[in-house]
């Protein structure tokens, strides 16, 4: 096992350099010019202009503004400075990452509990009403852009209902942040309850199943010890690979509910050519997905016994 993490570290290092350094080409490969755009349509004068460049590195070939970048991360964890606030990015981010992580979290545990038992009940009771209700509901949730989730949710539960706010405060409490997470999780929740409930009565059929059932045991020990391990494995695949895509996904759940987060962020930053600000919330993803990856991967050994890595 120790043998597989090290080597998948090592794997992982290409994939990091590879990936940022993409970025990094597709974010300063945009139009525009975020040093002329300080000066909105009054410009200044191209000495000015020319300075201005010159101190923000931005003169340097791009193999060199993406060496400076990466090497100030990777030995002083200095992600550069914005241009138009001067703020520092690692500052920036630190103030909208803990906000997105809580949103993301909220999502994902909505998500795992509401998926989870709607595929389990789903595959379960296969071929009947139940099953037929959670294949038609995840399908209407799957075919509905977030975008018009999050307007029917305000629309019904904010200026009708009125039990929650249409937007949430610069505080984001736990509470305000519950019906973004709704909307937010509301696709993946959908994927995991149908990759359940396909899981499931695939292997309600297996042999595996019939010889334990065969023997006598419990119908509890059989559903809870023997069908949910094997079939939760390609569900927490999607997992796995979902909490990266939750905070990564979240610029127009945060658009509709006005929350601070890294969605917003990037959106703003894009607008505004803010390029290393992109960038070091991308690089952060990156690491965030690989991790994710990395862990479901062990996850595997724990809930199948057949699984070793050499």
């Amino acid at each position: 096992m120790g043998r597989y993490v090290a080597r998948r570290l090592l794997q992982m290092i290409p994939v990091f350099f590879g990936t940022t350094l993409l970025i990094f080409f597709m974010v300063y490969s945009l139009p525009g010019d975020p040093v002329a755009g300080l000066f909105g349509d009054k410009g200044t004068d191209p000495a000015t202009l020319a300075a201005l460049r010159h101190e923000h590195g931005l003169d340097k070939h791009i193999l060199v503004q993406y060496w400076d970048y990466i090497s100030g991360i990777l030995f002083h964890f200095d992600f550069g400075t914005q241009i138009r606030s001067g703020r520092e990015v690692t500052e920036v981010i630190g103030d909208a990452f803990p906000v997105t992580l809580r949103l993301a979290f909220l999502a994902f545990a909505i998500e795992i509990l509401l998926g989870l038992t709607l595929g389990i009940v789903a595959g379960l009771k296969a071929g009947k009403l139940v099953d037929n209700m959670v294949l038609i509901l995840t399908l209407l949730i799957i075919s509905m852009p977030v975008f018009v989730l999050g307007f029917i949710v305000k629309a019904v539960f904010a200026f009708q209902l009125g039990w929650i706010e249409p937007t949430v405060s610069n505080e984001e409490t736990w509470g305000e942040l519950v019906a973004p997470a709704i909307v937010l999780g509301s696709l993946s929740l959908a994927y995991v309850a149908r990759l359940t409930r396909t899981s499931m009565a695939e292997n309600l059929r297996a042999d595996y199943v019939r010889t334990a059932v065969a023997k006598g045991l419990p119908k509890r020990r059989v559903i809870g010890v023997h069908l949910m391990r094997n079939s939760m494995i390609p569900v927490v695949t999607f997992l796995g690979t979902d909490i990266g895509a939750l905070m990564g996904g979240a610029v127009v759940t945060e658009g509709l509910f006005n929350v601070k987060g890294v969605g917003g962020l990037i959106y703003d930053s894009v607008i505004r050519r803010e390029g290393l600000t992109v960038v070091g919330v991308v690089t952060v993803l990156v690491v965030v997905y690989l991790i994710a990856s990395l862990l479901v991967d062990l996850l595997y050994a724990v809930m199948d016994p057949r699984i070793r890595y050499a």
